[in-house]
């Protein structure tokens, strides 16, 4: 039978609980796997895996309960190897890798971060700062809407200007909240908001980082900022575009 695997710990890492279940219909009950310092977190992968609520929260929950006891370099929802010997074998194959990995996450969690603009707010701070734009808008109003070519160009300066705004809000707030983060990287997904970022952050540092958030709220009425957090820190177990936080200044 294939193993899905959860995440990987330490092999000195306490076992999780022994009634503890994960994915599956009827739930599969939570198993460990080890080789050498390292130890997988499994359990029997169902037939027709999907990803339902049920097998979502149950996947959550078995990284939650194994994370209480220390770090867990957490997977992302749907990791199905061959057998138990397929996953000693990438244990055995990266350890390296993974046992950096566990001292770097060692007490650190993850925020993701998405911001967008609210439509009318960031049209009217464009109006506002724009001079070329506000006497072509008033130029137009003024000739009952202009013609076509007239609204073509108030249309393209106006994309051009928000578009430049989003640049300097997402750089703006990223460098907002880097100094609390540990690190940064790309987010689980593209949502087309103009960020979308994943922060590592030290679980005693978690209130400076939502301070931080809250303050690029304040300071930036146009914008929506959602915060999903604290989660198990996914987009820093593998190496990828993360880069540690102290490169980002705040303006």
């Amino acid at each position: 039978m294939s193993t899905y695997v959860y995440g990987i710990t330490a092999r000195t890492h306490p076992a999780p609980p022994a009634d503890l279940t994960g994915v599956g219909e009827p739930p599969g009950p939570v198993r460990v796997l080890t080789a050498g310092e390292l130890a997988a977190v499994v359990s029997d992968a169902p037939e027709g895996l999907r990803p339902e609520r049920r097998d979502l929260l149950a996947h959550q929950n078995v990284l939650a309960e194994t994370g209480t006891a220390g770090c867990v370099l957490p997977l992302r929802f749907g990791n199905v190897a061959p057998d138990d010997a397929a996953v000693t074998h990438v244990l055995d194959e990266r350890a390296d890798h993974y046992l950096e990995r566990l001292t770097a996450l060692d007490g650190r969690v993850e925020y993701h971060v998405e911001a967008g603009h609210i439509e009318d707010a960031v049209l009217h701070r464009v109006m506002a700062e724009n001079a070329e734009i506000r006497a072509l808008a008033e130029a137009d109003r003024r000739a009952g809407g202009g013609d076509h070519d007239d609204r073509l160009r108030l249309g393209e300066l106006v994309v051009a200007a928000v578009r430049a705004q989003a640049v300097r809000d997402a750089a703006e707030v990223q460098a907002r909240l880097a100094p609390a983060a540990a690190a940064v990287g790309a987010g689980p997904q593209s949502t087309g908001g103009l960020l979308d970022v994943s922060f590592l952050v030290a679980r005693d540092a978690a209130r400076d980082f939502l301070a931080a958030v809250e303050q690029a709220r304040a300071c930036h009425p146009h914008l929506t900022l959602h915060v999903d957090g604290p989660l198990p820190p996914y987009s820093f177990v593998e190496p990828g575009p993360a880069q540690p936080a102290a490169d980002t200044e705040t303006p």
